[in-house]
């Protein structure tokens, strides 16, 4: 069964913490970035989240924001991807993820989503 409490650490090292589900499939947590990430401003950032109920489907998709906290910039990632469990019952997480930065004008948006 996948459950997103605890400790998951990406294959760029960076880490993410999270709390228990509450009744209704929402969690907290914090990200710590990884030496890979390559922000050195970087600081340990909350994240908010919540993941289909287990009840129901076994491999849940969940989805999680996490407003970055930086010395000199806002920025936000929002991840969306599905916990899947190996025959040996190894969770692994699959994601997708979509950087945000804030914008100078309307004309500059184009680039402040990665």
């Amino acid at each position: 069964q996948c459950l997103l409490s605890g400790s998951w650490r990406s294959d760029t090292s960076c880490r993410m913490v999270v709390s228990t589900l509450d009744k209704d499939n929402r969690f907290s947590g914090f990200y710590l970035p990884g030496p890979a990430a390559g922000y050195s401003e970087l600081l340990t950032s909350p994240l908010e989240g919540s993941q289909q109920d287990t009840g129901l489907v076994p491999e849940p998709i969940f989805s999680f924001t996490i407003n970055w906290r930086l010395r000199e910039a806002a920025r936000t990632t929002v991840f969306l991807g599905q916990c899947y469990v190996d025959s040996n019952g190894e969770e692994t997480l699959h994601a997708l993820w979509l950087l945000r930065e804030p914008a100078n004008s309307p004309a500059e948006d184009w680039k402040a989503t990665r």
